[in-house]
C-alpha cells in the first residue's frame, strides 16, 4: 500500500444520498479478485447511456452528459463529496477499489456505511466524515468555483480551502499510522517478520515431530 501523502486534489460534488456499492461498481463487474481495471466502470450506470458488461470498450459507450464526473470542470479530480450513508448495500471490497482505481484518494460525506469505511482504510483511501453544514458550504464552494481544490493534510488532519480556512477532522490514530506508513494488514505482519521467523525456528527444535 502506498503512503498517504499531503496533497492538493480537485473536488466533485455527487449530491445524492444513500449512494450504494451496487452503484459505486455494479454486480457484473465482479469478476476481479485484483485491485486494478474498475475504475473505468466507477458509477457505470450513471455515467453511460448504455448498459455496461465486463469487456466492453469503454471509449465507444456513450456518457451521460449530465453525469457529474463526465463534466469537464471535474476532470481529473481526486476528492469526492458526498451525502449520508455513502458506500452502503453490500458489503464488496470493489467499491472502494473502483474509487481508487478511478484516481480518487478522498472521499468526504457526513457519514459512511460501516463495512465500506473500513475497507478504505485497507486499501489507503481515506474517507472523511464532516458535518452537513460543513458540506452543504462545501458543496455551494465547489459548484460556484471551477476548478474549486482542497488541500488534505492527514499528518495535521485538515483539510485546507483556496482561501486558506482549515477544517478538522477526526481519525483514529491507529488507522491514520497506517495510511501514513502505507501499512496494509500484510505489511503490519510483515513488521513483525523477525519474530515470526525466530518462533517458527523454535517450534520447530521443540516440536520437530510435527515437520517429518
Amino acid at each position: 500500500m502506498e503512503k498517504f501523502q499531503n496533497f492538493t486534489g480537485i473536488v466533485v460534488p455527487l449530491d445524492r444520498a444513500n449512494v450504494d456499492t451496487d452503484a459505486i461498481i455494479p454486480k457484473q463487474f465482479l469478476k476481479s479478485i485484483k485491485r486494478s481495471g474498475f475504475g473505468q466502470y466507477l458509477f457505470d450506470e450513471w455515467r453511460y447511456l448504455d448498459h455496461g458488461e465486463p469487456g466492453m470498450d469503454v471509449t465507444q459507450r456513450q456518457l451521460n452528459p449530465d453525469f457529474v464526473l463526465n463534466k469537464p470542470r471535474y476532470q481529473s479530480a481526486q476528492i469526492l463529496l458526498g451525502r449520508s450513508n455513502f458506500g452502503c448495500g453490500s458489503s464488496r471490497e470493489h467499491a472502494p477499489w473502483a474509487l481508487q482505481d478511478y484516481g480518487f484518494k478522498v472521499v468526504i460525506a457526513p457519514s459512511f456505511a460501516d463495512i465500506f469505511f473500513n475497507n478504505c482504510f485497507k486499501i489507503g483511501l481515506l474517507p472523511i466524515i464532516l458535518e452537513n453544514n460543513i458540506l452543504d458550504q462545501l458543496f455551494d464552494k465547489v459548484y460556484n468555483t471551477e476548478g474549486y481544490v482542497l488541500n488534505v493534510s492527514l499528518n495535521d488532519q485538515l483539510l485546507i480551502t483556496p482561501t486558506e480556512e482549515r477544517i478538522s477532522f477526526e481519525v483514529d490514530a491507529f488507522r491514520k499510522h497506517c495510511l501514513l506508513n502505507g501499512l496494509d494488514e500484510i505489511g503490519l505482519t510483515l513488521q513483525h517478520a523477525e519474530e515470526i521467523k525466530q518462533f517458527e525456528q523454535r517450534h520447530r527444535e521443540q516440536q520437530p515431530w510435527l515437520f517429518l
